[in-house]
């Protein structure tokens, strides 16, 4: 996530809030100030699930971003407000093991992982693509369930959404809004002409739920794969590329799923309708 304020008058005096951008954090930053009191509105060029957090993994974890004493400080608080939310049935988020591995390396747990009872696991606990790993409990967030619940909590305390709304620049906003937030992804880039920011392209694979996955599989050694299971299905990745390409590439598509395949012991499954999502949209910035 990146964002950007513009603060047009005092805190204090800060009645309204507008936000740029409908996905996961522009929602979250919504129902926050709508929650506490102040008008708020959304404005959007996509929305739901055409959102990149609509094609999002959404595991919670501290992973490619920067600086990393802020992001896992950041992080650590996220963690406990998603816990907090998996106790509501109906937000979609849920805790999982997550099993990270290493093909080569004996792993090291951060310490980070350490302090949440992240664990090493036992070489019985090996699948057997793999030479050594840990394990902790994370949040995942079903955006096909939580993108919708958090629209209905800004709903409920009366924000608004603005679809199919595109801004040249962040000034563009209306100047009724004393705040407003740019929570753009990858077009926060050209709201605020900010060239350090760079697109990391991650491409993903829905396959229908596979039964006996009951914790998420990740490895970020060549080729990165995960396995992400969700309430009704499953997410095989993946990519990082720096690219702000958008169209889908069949040849990751056949890579990921057959290494997922490969490293689960399974059939390969067939990939479900809209096939593969290229969120386009992930923002990085080196410090």
């Amino acid at each position: 996530m990146t964002w950007r304020l513009i603060a047009r008058r005092s805190f204090v005096m800060i009645k309204s809030v507008a936000i740029v951008g409908a996905g996961v954090s522009g929602l979250t930053c919504a129902v926050v100030s709508a929650e506490r009191g102040y008008r708020t509105a959304i404005f959007a060029k996509e929305t739901g699930q055409q959102t990149t957090s609509g094609a999002a993994a959404a595991l919670w974890f501290p992973y490619d971003a920067e600086p990393a004493d802020k992001v896992i400080a950041w992080g650590l608080e996220t963690y406990n407000v998603l816990v907090d939310l998996s106790r509501d049935s109906g937000a979609g988020v849920s805790v999982i093991e997550l099993r990270q591995f290493s093909r080569t390396a004996d792993v090291s747990v951060p310490d980070w992982a350490s302090s949440l009872g992240a664990r090493r696991l036992r070489r019985d606990e090996l699948l057997p693509a793999f030479a050594s790993g840990f394990a902790l409990n994370v949040p995942v967030m079903d955006t096909t369930i939580y993108l919708d619940y958090l629209a209905e909590r800004l709903l409920k305390a009366g924000g608004e959404i603005n679809a199919n709304v595109r801004f040249e620049k962040l000034e563009d906003v209306s100047r009724e809004f004393d705040f407003v937030i740019n929570c753009a992804g990858i077009g926060a880039r050209e709201l605020v002409q900010d060239v350090d920011l760079e697109p990391h392209r991650g491409q993903v694979a829905i396959v229908p739920k596979i039964d006996n996955l009951t914790c998420a599989i990740v490895s970020d050694d060549a080729p990165l794969m995960y396995a992400i299971p969700r309430t009704n299905d499953c997410v095989f990745g993946g990519t990082n590329e720096i690219s702000d390409n958008l169209e889908v590439n069949p040849a990751a598509t056949l890579t990921m799923v057959g290494e997922c395949t490969r490293v689960l012991i399974m059939e390969t499954p067939r990939v479900l309708t809209d096939p593969t999502r290229s969120p386009a949209g992930w923002p990085h910035r080196h410090s």
